[in-house]
């Protein structure tokens, strides 16, 4: 199921209209769908600033507990528009350098948004998957894929860096640096098998299904306990950059004491004497 959702992004009040980005709830997940499928979705300004619109309300958003994030149409997300229109060509106060400056830092704070909101977010993926497209889909916590998904990262074919909206940070981080340097130096395409293989994708899904899978992994987290899903990805987080094990430890133990003290740790121990499946209440 590929089909986009409708809608926009409202707590106590409604977000932006953001057509090209849109937003749905269900029963405690978000399904966030870039939606540009004449264009296989390519990321313009315009979509970084509405999909920072929907990121910053999530970051407050208590009801949602999961995101799902997926491309509309044939494909996931194939990177910067760069044949819709030089956004640096148009006349500003600014310099050129300045205005591409600013668009890619603005790209990279989305992409970061992404591993700070407290929700896991799970990508679909399907289709190409280039460019600025692969650093969104690195930054989901789990991929779902269909056979289709590809990932190219052409930028070193092309004159640029591999260091693109924090590409170079997280593809070492989710594969190892040895296979990440060589994927980025030769501006490889890599399959869905190959990703599988590589430890990219968490779940492969049967052609144009990927929505679906990741819908029913965010079901089965459901099940999970909200505060422990929001404090792992926290740590996990943190753990990228935590300088020791010492250091990391003070922080795990201050959150794992503060687990003991709330109500669905009492019920999870409970559930699990009675062996049933716990109703956690995130209290």
């Amino acid at each position: 199921m590929r089909n986009a959702v409708s809608g926009s992004a409202g707590g106590a009040g409604e977000g932006p209209p953001a057509s090209d980005v849109l937003f749905e709830r269900r029963d405690g997940v978000a399904i966030v769908t870039l939606s540009r499928p004449e264009r296989l979705n390519a990321v313009t300004p315009a979509l970084v600033e509405n999909l920072h619109a929907i990121l910053d309300e999530l970051m407050v958003d208590t009801e949602t507990r999961l995101v799902v994030l997926t491309g509309a149409g044939r494909g996931f997300c194939a990177g910067m528009d760069i044949q819709g229109g030089d956004p640096s060509s148009i006349e500003s106060s600014e310099g050129r350098m300045q205005r591409i400056f600013r668009g890619i830092s603005r790209g990279g704070e989305a992409v970061a948004k992404l591993r700070e909101i407290p929700q896991p977010v799970i990508g679909a993926l399907h289709g190409p998957v280039a460019g600025m497209g692969m650093s969104i889909a690195l930054a989901c916590d789990l991929r779902v894929a269909d056979p289709t998904t590809k990932f190219v990262s052409p930028f070193t074919d092309i004159g640029l860096s591999g260091g693109d909206v924090g590409l170079s940070w997280l593809l070492p981080r989710v594969i190892g640096p040895a296979k990440a340097t060589e994927i980025l130096y030769r501006s490889q395409t890599l399959r869905a098998e190959q990703l599988y293989t590589l430890g990219m994708i968490t779940e492969m899904a049967d052609e144009g299904t990927d929505l679906d899978a990741a819908l029913c992994l965010a079901g089965e987290l459901l099940t999970k306990s909200p505060y422990g899903l929001r404090h792992t990805k926290e740590l996990l987080n943190l753990s990228m950059g935590a300088p020791s094990l010492r250091q990391h430890l003070a922080v795990e133990n201050r959150t794992q004491t503060m687990a003991f003290f709330t109500e669905d740790f009492a019920e999870g121990l409970m559930a699990n004497a009675e062996k049933r499946t716990p109703k956690f209440r995130n209290r």
